[in-house]
């Protein structure tokens, strides 16, 4: 089953509470909160609430809700960032690393908003 979903996942033990975070936002269906690993002045998380484990399981199996959500949620970390255009941000960077080729770490759906310096080029040229 590839979307068999890992419940003692770190994500699934901060939406429990178990772990503390700090939070930027919370909605109804979606948490965003600051990486405990920084790897830009800004560099927060967002989770949707429901054990999903990747964005092709999250649009396939969520409810509309819920992915309404989890953009919006998105858009205001962004805005809330300080890292948006429109709000007078230089720009950002989205990355949602999937399965072992995208290098991802924990099998909970999230998205990295990454900002507030240049990030540079996202991947280096094949050669």
């Amino acid at each position: 089953m590839p979307y068999a979903y890992d419940d003692q996942n770190i994500f699934a033990r901060i939406l429990r509470g178990e772990i503390p975070n700090k939070t930027v936002l919370e909605t109804e269906h979606s948490l965003a909160f600051h990486d405990i690993g920084p790897q830009a002045p800004c560099h927060v998380l967002v989770i949707p609430k429901g054990a999903y484990v990747s964005y092709d399981h999250f649009t396939a199996e969520a409810s509309d809700a819920e992915i309404l959500d989890f953009s919006r949620a998105v858009g205001e970390v962004c805005r809330m960032m300080e890292v948006s255009p429109a709000g007078g941000g230089k720009g950002y960077r989205l990355i949602s690393n999937t399965g072992a080729h995208g290098h991802q770490e924990v099998p909970h759906l999230h998205v990295h908003v990454l900002g507030g310096r240049s990030l540079g080029r996202m991947l280096e040229a094949l050669d």
